[in-house]
């Protein structure tokens, strides 16, 4: 990847219904240039697919917590984490919990019957969360320096 592509990334990343002649546009390239950019980027994985950004609270969905979990029966888990609209995000984590799920809800009272139900799979450990000053952040720029330049033959 070079610098072209990362810019890419970083402009799909903040419209990713942004149109390819526009994107070529603002990098310097030509429409099917920029084209076959983003589908080599989506051949290698590196694009793993285009989403909205959904209000939850236009939803109706107001209260959002991560829940630390603590199972032995972990499939059982998962599946029952898989199936419950409730939770939007679920990760394998190290240390005394297991997993740590993103749970979104209309209402406390729903997250306390969610919390309910997990009760027969193990015990956990619910933090609320009271704001989000930013969400999911474009965490890679342009590569330094150090990481373009080629490697020396010392």
């Amino acid at each position: 990847m070079d610098q072209v592509d990362y810019k890419i990334l970083s402009l799909l990343h903040e419209n990713s219904r942004i149109p390819m002649a526009e994107l070529g546009r603002i990098i310097g390239m030509t429409q099917p240039a920029v084209k076959e950019r983003v589908r080599k980027l989506e051949e290698q994985g590196v694009i793993t697919g285009y989403h909205a950004a959904i209000s939850m609270p236009k939803l109706g969905k107001n209260t959002t917590a991560f829940v630390m979990f603590r199972t032995k029966k972990c499939a059982a888990f998962v599946e029952f984490c898989r199936q419950s609209p409730e939770v939007t995000d679920m990760y394998r984590i190290s240390g005394e919990y297991n997993y740590m799920l993103k749970v979104v809800t209309a209402t406390t009272e729903e997250l306390v019957d969610f919390s309910e139900r997990c009760g027969d799979f193990g015990y956990s450990y619910t933090l609320m969360m009271l704001t989000a000053p930013f969400e999911q952040k474009m965490m890679i720029g342009e590569p330094s320096i150090a990481e373009t330049a080629e490697p020396s033959s010392d």
